[in-house]
């Protein structure tokens, strides 16, 4: 018999846009960090939340039979000294999941979301539906716009939704469509780029699939990496929280079958030795470069191309048809941030789509005001700590 996390998982699958962070598994990692998941569903004729899977019905499986929407919105509660209210965060990433197209529905969902969070007493609901707005760079020759996400834009506006100044996840990415052949998949690549690939494979790069042994390995050189690059990241546990619940259902259920979210760390090596490593994420379909990490050592091997290339290969025959890498810049121009990580994606052969990004409905917009402006300056001293931290780790100043 399916455990409700599998049905919630395999419901998920079936909606328009599934992503791997509304899965059951997702709301066990953020469980742990102080988020108490609810899982949010919208038959025909009803809207169900359930703040406990274990708690559900027995009617549960009846209740997904007829589903139209679903929505993991994750929720912590935020004590505040001398206030007797417990006021509340919630967020659904990357949902809800429906058919965003369908107005009668769309408006439904949005109307009951909305009272979910009056309800659960929130200073803000941030939801990031995949809701495309358009694909290519603003701008370019092949850039097409569209109409739905302008349609949605201006439907959440009227409803007093603003674009919200915290973008949890990337707004926009670059994707690769994997139903095409190697050969194509390789044409597609720059000829830079398909030159580093075959450089690495003649210069002896390796390819090996890690296990949990190899997570203190690839934390270590996701540390080394964030203090070269200079990007934040958490704690080990954290990631190995991440990684090993994934990894646990890439043991359980095969790579093929993919209504459960799995996750295979991909390590390259050059005579035994690790030099960089990613984890590739896979569910219904679509496959998602999130964690990549690297080594100066053998860098002029080309050991990053190589483990792209075989992330593609590895996702084709587990069936997905999208490859994700997972970031693009909001500006395209090399003032963003992220324009060195873009130039290396677009090489791969990818094609940009640009998202709704987050949106935040705040019931009392004076709570949400103070909230916004105070919570920014925490997190700019939690990161700087955190920094500090991992430097000291690898015996930095």
């Amino acid at each position: 018999m399916e455990s409700n996390s599998e049905i919630w998982n395999a419901l998920i699958a079936s909606l328009p846009n599934p992503h791997f962070l509304q899965t059951s598994e997702w709301a066990q990692v953020k469980a742990k960090y102080g988020w108490a998941p609810h899982y949010a569903l919208w038959s025909e004729d009803k809207f169900s939340v359930f703040s406990d899977q274990s708690s559900a019905t027995e009617n549960w499986s009846l209740i997904t039979d007829h589903c139209m929407a679903a929505c993991l919105i994750l929720k912590r509660t935020i004590p505040i000294r001398g206030l007797s209210a417990r006021l509340s965060v919630l967020y659904a990433p990357k949902g809800p999941l429906l058919n965003w197209a369908d107005e009668s529905l769309r408006a439904r969902v949005l109307d009951d979301l909305q009272t979910f969070a009056k309800k659960q007493g929130a200073i803000f609901l941030k939801i990031d539906p995949d809701v495309v707005l358009g694909t290519g760079v603003p701008g370019a020759q092949d850039a097409l716009e569209e109409s739905g996400g302008a349609d949605l834009q201006a439907e959440l506006t009227r409803r007093g939704w603003g674009h919200s100044a915290d973008q949890i996840q990337f707004r926009n990415s670059v994707t690769m469509d994997l139903t095409q052949s190697e050969a194509e998949l390789l044409a597609r690549m720059k000829q830079k780029t398909r030159y580093n690939v075959r450089l690495a494979e003649k210069k002896g790069m390796r390819l090996r699939v890690g296990t949990t042994d190899d997570l203190p390995m690839l934390f270590k050189m996701y540390a080394e990496t964030s203090v070269r690059d200079g990007f934040a990241i958490r704690d080990e546990n954290y990631y190995k929280t991440v990684w090993g619940l994934f990894m646990q259902k890439s043991e359980k259920f095969p790579v093929s079958s993919l209504q459960s979210p799995v996750v295979e760390p991909l390590i390259a090596e050059v005579d035994g030795e690790p030099v960089a490593g990613l984890f590739l994420f896979m569910f219904a379909g679509r496959a998602y470069y999130v964690y990549g990490m690297s080594r100066e050592a053998h860098r002029e091997k080309m050991p990053t191309y190589f483990l792209q290339w075989e992330a593609m290969k590895y996702a084709k025959a587990a069936r997905c048809t999208v490859y994700d890498l997972w970031g693009a810049p909001e500006i395209f121009d090399e003032s963003d941030s992220m324009w060195g990580v873009y130039r290396f994606k677009e090489g791969l052969g990818g094609r940009v789509v640009r998202t709704l990004g987050a949106w935040d409905y705040a019931p009392n917009r004076f709570t949400y005001k103070l909230y916004s402006e105070i919570i920014p300056r925490v997190l700019d001293v939690m990161r700087a700590r955190g920094k500090s931290k991992i430097m000291r780790s690898l015996g930095g100043a």
